[in-house]
Protein backbone atom coordinates (compact mmCIF):
# COMPACT_ATOMS: atom_id res chain seq x y z
CA UNK A 1 0.00 0.00 0.00
CA UNK A 2 0.97 3.58 -0.57
CA UNK A 3 1.29 6.33 2.02
CA UNK A 4 -1.38 8.16 -0.02
CA UNK A 5 -4.71 7.11 1.46
CA UNK A 6 -6.40 4.50 -0.73
CA UNK A 7 -3.52 4.28 -3.24
CA UNK A 8 -1.33 1.33 -4.16
CA UNK A 9 2.39 1.68 -4.91
CA UNK A 10 4.60 -0.11 -7.42
CA UNK A 11 7.95 0.35 -9.15
CA UNK A 12 7.38 0.61 -12.90
CA UNK A 13 10.07 0.33 -15.57
CA UNK A 14 9.68 3.24 -17.99
CA UNK A 15 12.55 2.23 -20.26
CA UNK A 16 15.48 4.15 -18.82
CA UNK A 17 14.52 4.38 -15.13
CA UNK A 18 12.12 2.79 -12.71
CA UNK A 19 9.61 5.18 -11.22
CA UNK A 20 7.82 4.74 -7.92
CA UNK A 21 4.14 5.13 -8.88
CA UNK A 22 1.04 5.48 -6.73
CA UNK A 23 -2.38 4.73 -8.23
CA UNK A 24 -6.06 4.77 -7.29
CA UNK A 25 -9.48 5.35 -8.83
CA UNK A 26 -11.17 4.59 -12.12
CA UNK A 27 -12.05 6.55 -15.21
CA UNK A 28 -10.00 8.82 -17.42
CA UNK A 29 -6.30 8.73 -16.46
CA UNK A 30 -4.97 11.78 -14.63
CA UNK A 31 -1.23 12.04 -13.95
CA UNK A 32 -0.04 14.25 -11.07
CA UNK A 33 3.55 15.51 -11.19
CA UNK A 34 5.17 16.95 -8.06
CA UNK A 35 7.76 19.67 -7.75
CA UNK A 36 10.86 20.61 -5.74
CA UNK A 37 11.83 19.91 -2.97
CA UNK A 38 8.97 17.47 -2.66
CA UNK A 39 7.74 14.14 -4.02
CA UNK A 40 4.38 12.37 -4.46
CA UNK A 41 3.37 13.27 -0.90
CA UNK A 42 2.63 16.86 -1.91
CA UNK A 43 -0.63 15.54 -3.41
CA UNK A 44 -1.89 13.89 -0.21
CA UNK A 45 -4.61 16.51 0.35
CA UNK A 46 -6.03 16.41 -3.18
CA UNK A 47 -5.21 13.04 -4.78
CA UNK A 48 -7.86 11.00 -2.89
CA UNK A 49 -10.60 13.43 -3.93
CA UNK A 50 -9.42 13.37 -7.55
CA UNK A 51 -9.42 9.57 -7.43
CA UNK A 52 -13.19 9.67 -6.87
CA UNK A 53 -13.47 10.84 -10.49
CA UNK A 54 -10.33 9.68 -12.31
CA UNK A 55 -7.73 6.96 -12.53
CA UNK A 56 -5.08 8.97 -10.65
CA UNK A 57 -1.42 8.15 -11.26
CA UNK A 58 1.17 9.82 -9.04
CA UNK A 59 4.81 9.10 -9.88
CA UNK A 60 7.91 10.33 -8.14
CA UNK A 61 9.99 12.08 -10.81
CA UNK A 62 13.41 10.62 -11.55
CA UNK A 63 15.78 11.62 -8.77
CA UNK A 64 12.99 12.19 -6.25
CA UNK A 65 11.13 10.07 -3.70
CA UNK A 66 11.60 6.36 -4.28
CA UNK A 67 12.30 6.58 -8.02
CA UNK A 68 15.68 5.86 -9.59
CA UNK A 69 18.26 8.66 -9.38
CA UNK A 70 20.71 8.17 -12.26
CA UNK A 71 23.96 10.19 -12.30
CA UNK A 72 23.92 13.43 -14.27
CA UNK A 73 25.79 13.90 -17.54
CA UNK A 74 28.04 16.78 -18.57
CA UNK A 75 25.31 18.40 -20.68
CA UNK A 76 22.66 17.99 -17.95
CA UNK A 77 20.30 16.20 -20.32
CA UNK A 78 19.77 13.38 -17.81
CA UNK A 79 17.56 15.68 -15.74
CA UNK A 80 16.18 17.77 -18.58
CA UNK A 81 12.42 18.17 -18.62
CA UNK A 82 12.46 16.55 -22.05
CA UNK A 83 14.01 13.40 -20.57
CA UNK A 84 11.63 13.49 -17.59
CA UNK A 85 8.69 13.85 -19.98
CA UNK A 86 9.93 10.77 -21.81
CA UNK A 87 9.80 8.95 -18.46
CA UNK A 88 6.09 9.80 -18.35
CA UNK A 89 5.45 8.56 -21.88
CA UNK A 90 7.27 5.37 -20.89
CA UNK A 91 5.08 5.08 -17.81
CA UNK A 92 1.96 5.55 -19.91
CA UNK A 93 3.12 2.86 -22.32
CA UNK A 94 3.82 0.47 -19.45
CA UNK A 95 0.28 1.06 -18.13
CA UNK A 96 -1.32 0.78 -21.58
CA UNK A 97 -2.46 4.43 -21.58
CA UNK A 98 -2.50 6.34 -24.87
CA UNK A 99 -3.71 9.75 -23.61
CA UNK A 100 -4.06 11.25 -20.17
CA UNK A 101 -4.87 14.45 -18.39
CA UNK A 102 -1.75 15.90 -16.72
CA UNK A 103 -1.52 18.20 -13.70
CA UNK A 104 1.84 19.48 -12.50
CA UNK A 105 3.20 21.76 -9.80
CA UNK A 106 6.58 23.50 -9.79
CA UNK A 107 9.22 21.25 -11.48
CA UNK A 108 6.50 18.72 -12.26
CA UNK A 109 4.59 21.42 -14.10
CA UNK A 110 7.71 21.99 -16.22
CA UNK A 111 7.72 18.30 -17.08
CA UNK A 112 4.00 18.56 -17.83
CA UNK A 113 4.24 21.42 -20.32
CA UNK A 114 7.29 19.86 -21.97
CA UNK A 115 5.27 16.64 -22.33
CA UNK A 116 2.46 18.64 -23.94
CA UNK A 117 4.88 20.35 -26.35
CA UNK A 118 6.89 17.26 -27.30
CA UNK A 119 4.08 14.68 -27.27
CA UNK A 120 0.81 16.54 -27.94
CA UNK A 121 -0.98 13.32 -28.83
CA UNK A 122 -0.41 12.07 -25.27
CA UNK A 123 -2.00 14.97 -23.34
CA UNK A 124 -5.77 15.40 -23.32
CA UNK A 125 -6.03 18.37 -20.94
CA UNK A 126 -3.24 20.13 -19.07
CA UNK A 127 -3.13 21.77 -15.65
CA UNK A 128 -0.24 23.86 -14.33
CA UNK A 129 0.22 25.22 -10.81
CA UNK A 130 2.55 28.09 -9.89
CA UNK A 131 4.99 28.30 -12.79
CA UNK A 132 5.84 30.22 -15.92
CA UNK A 133 7.87 28.68 -18.76
CA UNK A 134 11.50 28.26 -17.77
CA UNK A 135 12.89 30.69 -20.36
CA UNK A 136 10.34 33.33 -19.36
CA UNK A 137 11.55 33.32 -15.75
CA UNK A 138 15.18 33.62 -16.84
CA UNK A 139 14.25 36.51 -19.14
CA UNK A 140 12.29 38.24 -16.35
CA UNK A 141 15.06 38.11 -13.77
CA UNK A 142 15.50 41.48 -12.13
CA UNK A 143 16.56 42.18 -8.57
CA UNK A 144 13.24 41.26 -6.92
CA UNK A 145 12.59 38.06 -8.84
CA UNK A 146 16.23 36.99 -8.62
CA UNK A 147 16.14 37.31 -4.84
CA UNK A 148 12.89 35.33 -4.64
CA UNK A 149 14.21 32.63 -6.99
CA UNK A 150 17.78 32.61 -5.69
CA UNK A 151 17.71 28.80 -5.60
CA UNK A 152 17.58 28.74 -9.42
CA UNK A 153 21.14 30.08 -9.63
CA UNK A 154 22.38 28.50 -6.39
CA UNK A 155 21.35 24.93 -7.19
CA UNK A 156 22.56 25.27 -10.78
CA UNK A 157 26.14 25.98 -9.70
CA UNK A 158 28.66 23.27 -10.66
CA UNK A 159 28.80 20.20 -8.45
CA UNK A 160 29.54 19.66 -5.67
CA UNK A 161 29.31 23.14 -4.15
CA UNK A 162 25.52 23.32 -3.60
CA UNK A 163 25.44 19.70 -2.46
CA UNK A 164 28.14 20.34 0.15
CA UNK A 165 26.45 23.45 1.52
CA UNK A 166 22.98 21.89 1.75
CA UNK A 167 24.42 18.56 2.91
CA UNK A 168 25.90 20.23 5.99
CA UNK A 169 22.35 20.53 7.39
CA UNK A 170 19.81 19.27 4.83
CA UNK A 171 16.83 19.23 7.20
CA UNK A 172 17.31 22.86 8.15
CA UNK A 173 17.64 23.91 4.50
CA UNK A 174 14.46 22.04 3.54
CA UNK A 175 12.54 23.58 6.44
CA UNK A 176 13.83 27.06 5.52
CA UNK A 177 12.78 26.56 1.89
CA UNK A 178 9.34 25.19 2.63
CA UNK A 179 8.55 27.87 5.22
CA UNK A 180 9.88 30.66 3.05
CA UNK A 181 7.67 29.75 0.11
CA UNK A 182 4.40 29.51 2.05
CA UNK A 183 2.12 32.49 2.43
CA UNK A 184 2.28 32.41 6.23
CA UNK A 185 5.98 31.43 6.48
CA UNK A 186 5.05 28.29 8.36
CA UNK A 187 5.51 24.52 8.19
CA UNK A 188 1.93 24.01 9.39
CA UNK A 189 0.52 23.12 5.93
CA UNK A 190 2.78 20.06 5.64
CA UNK A 191 2.03 16.74 7.32
CA UNK A 192 4.65 15.21 9.60
CA UNK A 193 5.00 12.26 7.22
CA UNK A 194 5.57 14.54 4.24
CA UNK A 195 8.07 16.70 6.11
CA UNK A 196 10.05 13.66 7.23
CA UNK A 197 10.11 12.44 3.64
CA UNK A 198 11.34 15.75 2.22
CA UNK A 199 14.06 15.99 4.87
CA UNK A 200 15.21 12.42 4.27
CA UNK A 201 15.25 12.98 0.52
CA UNK A 202 17.60 15.95 0.87
CA UNK A 203 19.81 13.97 3.25
CA UNK A 204 20.35 11.27 0.60
CA UNK A 205 23.47 12.32 -1.39
CA UNK A 206 22.24 10.73 -4.64
CA UNK A 207 18.88 12.51 -4.46
CA UNK A 208 20.37 15.81 -3.39
CA UNK A 209 22.67 15.65 -6.41
CA UNK A 210 19.70 14.75 -8.62
CA UNK A 211 17.71 17.75 -7.37
CA UNK A 212 20.63 20.05 -8.11
CA UNK A 213 20.96 18.42 -11.54
CA UNK A 214 17.29 19.24 -12.15
CA UNK A 215 18.17 22.94 -11.74
CA UNK A 216 21.40 22.64 -13.72
CA UNK A 217 19.25 21.38 -16.57
CA UNK A 218 16.86 24.28 -16.04
CA UNK A 219 19.66 26.81 -16.43
CA UNK A 220 21.04 25.19 -19.58
CA UNK A 221 19.28 22.65 -21.78
CA UNK A 222 15.72 23.36 -20.58
CA UNK A 223 16.15 27.10 -21.11
CA UNK A 224 17.59 26.55 -24.59
CA UNK A 225 14.84 24.16 -25.65
CA UNK A 226 12.16 26.58 -24.45
CA UNK A 227 13.81 29.41 -26.36
CA UNK A 228 13.97 27.31 -29.52
CA UNK A 229 10.30 26.37 -29.28
CA UNK A 230 9.29 29.97 -28.60
CA UNK A 231 11.27 31.18 -31.61
CA UNK A 232 9.65 28.49 -33.77
CA UNK A 233 6.15 29.48 -32.60
CA UNK A 234 5.42 26.05 -31.12
CA UNK A 235 2.38 26.14 -28.82
CA UNK A 236 0.59 23.76 -26.49
CA UNK A 237 -2.42 22.15 -28.16
CA UNK A 238 -4.11 20.72 -25.07
CA UNK A 239 -6.60 22.97 -23.25
CA UNK A 240 -4.63 24.50 -20.39
CA UNK A 241 -5.85 25.69 -17.01
CA UNK A 242 -3.28 27.67 -15.04
CA UNK A 243 -3.60 28.26 -11.29
CA UNK A 244 -1.36 30.81 -9.61
CA UNK A 245 -1.17 31.92 -5.98
CA UNK A 246 -1.44 35.49 -4.78
CA UNK A 247 1.63 34.89 -2.61
CA UNK A 248 3.58 32.79 -5.12
CA UNK A 249 6.27 33.33 -7.73
CA UNK A 250 4.31 33.93 -10.98
CA UNK A 251 2.35 36.75 -9.33
CA UNK A 252 5.61 38.72 -9.07
CA UNK A 253 5.91 38.92 -12.86
CA UNK A 254 2.83 41.10 -13.42
CA UNK A 255 0.76 39.14 -15.96
CA UNK A 256 1.34 35.40 -15.50
CA UNK A 257 -1.79 34.31 -17.37
CA UNK A 258 -0.89 36.55 -20.28
CA UNK A 259 2.45 34.78 -20.55
CA UNK A 260 0.76 31.39 -20.86
CA UNK A 261 -1.58 32.73 -23.55
CA UNK A 262 1.50 33.17 -25.72
CA UNK A 263 2.45 29.55 -25.17
CA UNK A 264 -0.87 27.73 -25.47
CA UNK A 265 -3.81 27.88 -27.86
CA UNK A 266 -6.57 27.63 -25.25
CA UNK A 267 -5.92 29.01 -21.76
CA UNK A 268 -8.11 29.56 -18.74
CA UNK A 269 -6.69 30.71 -15.42
CA UNK A 270 -7.43 31.55 -11.84
CA UNK A 271 -5.67 32.64 -8.69
CA UNK A 272 -6.02 31.50 -5.10
CA UNK A 273 -5.03 32.65 -1.63
CA UNK A 274 -1.83 30.72 -1.01
CA UNK A 275 1.90 30.71 -1.17
CA UNK A 276 3.80 28.49 -3.58
CA UNK A 277 2.49 25.20 -2.17
CA UNK A 278 -1.16 25.52 -3.11
CA UNK A 279 -1.98 21.80 -2.76
CA UNK A 280 -1.06 21.90 0.93
CA UNK A 281 -1.94 25.51 1.73
CA UNK A 282 -5.30 25.66 -0.08
CA UNK A 283 -6.29 22.19 -1.34
CA UNK A 284 -9.94 23.15 -1.82
CA UNK A 285 -8.92 25.88 -4.26
CA UNK A 286 -6.87 23.35 -6.23
CA UNK A 287 -9.80 20.94 -6.42
CA UNK A 288 -12.20 23.73 -7.35
CA UNK A 289 -9.86 24.82 -10.15
CA UNK A 290 -9.04 21.46 -11.69
CA UNK A 291 -11.97 19.10 -11.13
CA UNK A 292 -14.16 21.05 -13.60
CA UNK A 293 -11.26 21.45 -16.04
CA UNK A 294 -10.47 17.77 -16.26
CA UNK A 295 -14.08 16.60 -16.10
CA UNK A 296 -14.73 18.53 -19.32
CA UNK A 297 -12.41 16.03 -20.97
CA UNK A 298 -14.41 13.00 -19.94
Amino acid sequence: MSDLAGFTEAKIDTGEVRLSVHRAGQGAPLILLHGFPQNHRCWENVAPALAEHFHVIVPDLRGYGESDAPPDDAGHRTYSKRRMAEDITGLMAALGIERAHVLGHDRGARVAYRLALDHPERVARLGLIEILPTVEYWDAFGAELAMALYHWTFLAQPAPMPERLIGADPGAWIDHTLKGWTREKSLAPFSSVALASYRAQAADPARLTAMCADYRAGATVDRRQDAEDRAAGLTIAAPLHFLWSDGGFPARTGDPAGTWRRWARQVTDGSCVSGHFAMEENPQAVLAAFLPHFRKGG
